[in-house]
């Protein structure tokens, strides 16, 4: 172990070989349909119009298929409220730790498997033909930008979110990081807006006070006054 630690601290290439190893990046569009159905059913209570833009943060995006998800689905909702979606209307935010798979997220081509899960239509015009694969759209590209942040030790990237999805993360945190994170979940959502974990995870005592619980099963909070 000491030569090894001896290793990372003269080769910073062996650390992001030993970051890469250590970090999971499997992740899928729509990953779990019934929980993102959930959360459409309560996305009309975000896009509710107005000069600022809905902005929303997939916190440890890994690849970027949740962060893709997350934005198709608002700007859906703003199509279905008769808003056009454009970067004056929607904001989302990707961010992980691993730099591979931030330039993989940005770059937005992936298998039409990856996809595979989402609810009939909802692709139409937002993701197109790429050789082989398949590539969301530069308006929509335009609406979602990708960071290199660490969750263990950076702030979140913007306050005043209307939607943060952390799901399948906080699990990696031994209990006081996680109880940091999420006060930094709370700090970072406006009042109202709502937060997304997976399901094991949960909102955890003493934060707890700062949030109602939407749905306890699909892991849905939203932040109090």
């Amino acid at each position: 172990m000491g030569e090894y630690v001896a290793l990372l601290d003269r080769d910073p290439r062996e650390l992001d070989r030993l970051l890469d190893t250590l970090t999971i990046n499997v992740t899928s569009g729509f990953r779990n349909p019934e929980a993102w159905h959930r959360l459409g059913d309560e996305l009309a209570s975000l896009v509710v119009g107005g000069t600022s833009p809905v902005t929303a943060w997939s916190a440890g995006c890994a690849t970027g298929e949740e962060t893709w998800t997350v934005a198709l689905m608002l700007a859906t909702a703003l199509a279905g409220r008769g808003q056009d979606p454009d970067p004056s209307s929607l904001r989302v935010d990707g961010t992980d730790v691993d730099p591979s798979a931030i330039a993989a997220a940005a770059q937005g081509r992936y298998p039409a498997s990856a996809f595979a899960a989402a609810p009939a239509g909802m692709l139409e015009g937002w993701m197109l033909p790429a050789g082989s694969l398949r590539m969301f759209s530069e308006r929509l590209r335009r609406m979602v930008r990708f960071e290199v942040r660490d969750l263990g030790r950076d702030r979140p990237p913007a306050t005043g979110y209307d939607l943060i999805v952390c799901r399948n993360v906080l699990i990696y945190f031994e209990r006081s990081v996680q109880l940091r994170l999420l006060e930094q979940f709370a700090d970072a959502l406006r009042p109202g807006g709502l937060l997304f974990l997976g399901k094991v995870e949960s909102v955890l005592p003493p934060v707890r006070r700062r949030f109602e619980t939407v749905d306890g099963r699909e892991r849905l909070f939203r932040r109090g006054a």
